[in-house]
């Protein structure tokens, strides 16, 4: 199966009761052993100043923490957008990293994204999953990543997709409120 790296999976409508239910995540990483990504709209409700025992730059303790996904959920994990090598590129202009040491030197030109935990397939599960319709997969550009709404992001992707995607997004979270 072709990679998914640099790409967006949505929850297809077909999670609900699972951790994933109503997520967007950026697969980051996709080959033969396995996939990496992070959910990008699941605020964990604090910043990472307040999740950090770490002494980090000001203006990184104010940024809000994301949920990345259930496996290790201590591992810290951030994404980078704007002129830097430090990290592994996702896509042009979007770089992964781990390490806070590399946050002094990028200063206040780039932008931040910062998770708790991740998301993780072994290999071929993502691409089973693909098989059998549980995601929906677009292209990811780096206005969705950074999108200033990231709880609204489920809602506005699907909207711009078939007609079947734009009825999901418009459903209510459980079928029976309807």
């Amino acid at each position: 199966m072709k990679s998914l790296k640099g790409s967006l999976i949505l929850d297809n409508g077909k999670l609900a009761g699972s951790t994933f239910h109503r997520t967007v995540v950026l697969i980051c990483e996709h080959d033969a052993n396995g996939a990496f990504g992070l959910v990008l709209n699941r605020h964990l409700g604090h910043t990472v100043g307040g999740a950090l025992d770490a002494v980090v730059p000001e203006e990184v303790e104010r940024l809000p923490l994301f949920w990345g996904g259930p496996v290790q959920p201590q591992a810290l994990s951030y994404l980078i957008r704007g002129t830097t090598t430090a990290g592994t590129n996702v896509m042009p202009g979007l770089r992964l990293s781990h390490s806070l040491e590399e946050l002094e030197p990028l200063g206040t030109s780039v932008q931040f994204k910062f998770f708790a935990g991740y998301a993780g397939w072994g290999p071929g599960q993502l691409d089973n999953e693909m098989k059998h319709e549980a995601w929906l997969a677009v292209p990811a550009t780096l206005e969705l990543v950074f999108h200033p709404q990231p709880e609204a992001l489920w809602k506005l992707i699907l909207r711009t997709q078939s007609l079947e995607y734009r009825l999901l997004a418009e459903a209510p979270d459980n079928i029976s409120w309807n």
